[in-house]
């Protein structure tokens, strides 16, 4: 089980299938929700991942399995609603809070 410090949580990657649409509107909010934390928020498709800089990775629960595959290291949030889903702001809190964040 991978976890990081909310502390030191700089740069969140959304990952999605193909790169466009609901994880984009994902990753803007949430950039917005982080900003004052000085928290980049970008969007990768998830076979990218292990390219890519972050320490959480964020994606639906479908897509899980895979982030978790590519980037075994890393924390891999699962969420199951693109808005509104209470995954999404219990990692906000934790990274504002600075408390720890795991794997789901």
């Amino acid at each position: 089980m991978a976890s990081v410090s909310g502390a030191d949580v700089k740069h969140i990657v959304v990952a999605c299938e193909a790169g466009m649409g609901s994880s984009v509107m994902v990753a803007k909010m949430l950039a917005k929700q982080l900003k004052a934390e000085g928290v980049t928020v970008t969007h990768s498709p998830v076979n990218q991942l292990a390219s890519t800089q972050h320490d959480v990775v964020l994606c639906h629960r479908g897509l899980a399995a895979n982030a978790k595959s590519a980037v075994p290291n890393s924390p891999v949030i699962a969420f199951d609603m693109f808005l509104g889903d209470l995954r999404i702001a219990q990692l906000v809190n934790e990274i504002k809070e600075g408390s720890t964040i795991s794997d789901d």
